[in-house]
């Protein structure tokens, strides 16, 4: 079954690095065989080995791919969530730096149950979603977060048309068990009914009606 849209019309995509992966009919949704996912002090273990400096020139104007066509659309002072910052909170710090009130969230490093019963103006989530392993739940747990006319701001390696999944560099992290497409990120909009925009490739913008 599709862990997003929970179609029972799968296909198999086959092996690889070890691993089975299938995509779905429906939503498009490229995944890994649940069972072979890691466990999670593995997962935890891989998580610790990121090196992600808020500092870091490179890695700020990577974030800024997301970040600036984000503050363009945002109320200045707006409060926001980055979902799955990771233990640094890049995000955290780019966005207060330029006068966003920010909280950050992750389910290993900062697992405030707290946090993610308010609600906010915008949220953050910046190669996370391919961890997901329940995307249906997350997603639904980022539409509540998120307020009437709020943005979610989406960024991860979107599989594009011409490329040979066998051959991408993206699944060979075992931690990486969701993939999507361009299809897959329009059937997420169009389930919650949240306008999309799409600044960047690998960059998804939703607006909450």
């Amino acid at each position: 079954m599709c862990p997003l849209c929970r179609s029972k019309s799968i296909d198999v995509v086959g092996p690889l690095h070890g691993r089975d992966y299938f995509a779905c009919e429906r939503c498009v949704l490229v995944f890994m065989a649940p069972a072979q996912r890691l466990p999670a002090e593995a997962e935890l273990a891989h998580y610790r080995t990121h090196r992600n400096d808020a500092y870091d020139p490179g890695y700020r104007a990577f974030l800024s791919r997301l970040a600036d066509p984000l503050v363009e659309r945002l109320t200045p002072g707006a409060d926001g969530l980055d979902y799955g910052s990771g233990a640094a909170r890049p995000l955290e710090t780019m966005l207060e730096e330029q006068g966003f009130r920010m909280d950050s969230f992750d389910p290993f490093f900062h697992p405030s149950h707290e946090l993610i019963e308010r609600t906010y103006q915008f949220i953050t989530c910046t190669e996370t979603i391919e961890h997901f392993h329940d995307p249906d739940q997350e997603f639904e747990l980022l539409d509540r977060m998120l307020r009437p006319g709020g943005w979610l701001g989406v960024m991860t390696e979107v599989l594009q048309p011409d490329q040979d999944f066998a051959t991408w560099w993206y699944p060979r992290d075992p931690t990486h068990v969701c993939f999507y497409r361009a299809e897959t990120l329009a059937w997420i909009a169009n389930h919650y009914g949240w306008r999309a925009e799409y600044p960047h490739p690998n960059v998804a913008l939703f607006q909450k009606e």
